[in-house]
């Protein structure tokens, strides 16, 4: 089981994480909102709140923490229709592309939501 924590106020992270679960026919894939903060604390002692909000992390059952591209990258894998992209973002200049595109999508996040309509926090 891969535990994915999210931002529950980002419109952004909702839609991955509505597009994940329904890709994730095995139910491979948990999420936890970063706002339920005393249960993300409890389970992962060793994450820090303003890191988890700066981009998505998933972690692996035995402790390996993914964070930012390399945890949507990670979430993929999990997905039967994702693993091909998994395999296509295993070239190594595809890591700085999706590092860059994933930093400026989580710095602008909000930005992004409020064109959606959403509040801003």
């Amino acid at each position: 089981m891969l535990t994915v924590v999210y931002d529950g106020n980002c419109v952004l992270c909702q839609q991955t994480r509505r597009i994940v679960r329904m890709l994730d026919w095995l139910k491979r894939v948990e999420f936890l909102n970063i706002h339920d903060w005393n249960i993300v604390s409890q389970r992962y002692p060793n994450l820090d709140y303003e890191q988890a909000m700066g981009q998505i992390h998933a972690m692996t059952e035995d402790g390996q923490m993914y964070g930012g591209f390399y945890g949507m990258r990670r979430i993929l894998r999990e997905l039967p229709v994702g693993f091909p992209l998994w395999l296509l973002l295993q070239i190594p200049w595809m890591s700085l592309l999706g590092k860059g595109v994933d930093g400026l999508v989580a710095g602008n996040r909000y930005r992004i939501n409020k064109k959606f309509g959403a509040p801003v926090r």
